[in-house]
């Protein structure tokens, strides 16, 4: 088989101690803008104010993510991997200035808030604070035609920002954005350190608010190297190779 061979994995504890620690803490912040933004959706665009999805989010799970409504109703029904024509893009990245989006959710999409309600996912456990996005398995098969090893990316649980944001997904390829994935999941598998979050959600608030610019595909992995070095990273790095 062309595709690589996944072993049995399990999150660190440390990971999903930072998650509940992270959630709870910033509560304070995140549910405020849940509650209010959720209202505002509400009030200005009808039923419903959240856009609920199933998606991979670790291993071979599924779950449901919800989000922040940006679109107009069954936007998902006419921008889909199966209804947009494959290019050399296979991850799904629909245009900011798409005639899907409502004005409301121009605004919500700009000021970087879509994913807040996902702080939910965070705290029931299906996802973490930082890791790779989730998934829709229509767009893993699209990938996994040219990227076999697309299936490593999950080896991590799926989170609300990681690496690839760093760059930002419109100004990435694939094959570059699946290196950076997998590159990350590996860590958390094999060499997981708190470091590698708390860095990744420092560096994703400060690009966000342009404090500082975006980086590129090759210092995120030169940083990601650094953050991870110092606890082992490397004696376990062939594991996950493609076979």
């Amino acid at each position: 088989s062309d595709e690589p061979v996944m072993p049995p994995i399990r999150m660190p504890v440390a990971k999903r101690l930072f998650d509940l620690l992270s959630a709870v803490l910033l509560a304070p912040l995140w549910v405020p803008i849940l509650l209010v933004v959720g209202v505002l959706n509400l009030v200005i665009n009808g039923w419903p104010a959240f856009y609920v999805s199933r998606r991979r989010v670790f291993g071979q799970q599924s779950c449901s993510v919800i989000k922040f409504r940006t679109m107009i109703r069954d936007a998902d029904k006419v921008a889909n991997r199966s209804t947009v024509p494959v290019t050399e893009q296979r991850f799904l990245n629909i245009a900011p200035d798409s005639p899907l989006y409502t004005p409301l959710g121009r605004v919500i999409e700009r000021f970087f808030l879509t994913e807040i309600p996902q702080f939910l996912n965070v705290l029931a456990g299906s996802m973490s604070l930082i890791g790779n996005r989730p998934l829709p398995e229509d767009v893993i098969s699209a990938l996994k035609v040219v990227h076999p090893d697309a299936e490593l990316r999950f080896v991590a649980r799926c989170g609300l920002s990681g690496p690839v944001q760093l760059v930002g997904r419109d100004a990435i390829d694939d094959a570059s954005r699946l290196r950076l994935e997998i590159a990350y999941a590996r860590r958390c598998l094999h060499a997981y350190s708190i470091t590698l979050d708390v860095m990744l959600a420092i560096y994703t608030v400060l690009i966000l608010t342009r404090i500082k610019r975006s980086m590129s595909v090759a210092e995120v992995a030169a940083r990601l190297d650094r953050w991870a070095e110092p606890f082992g990273f490397g004696k376990h790095e062939q594991a996950l190779e493609p076979h």
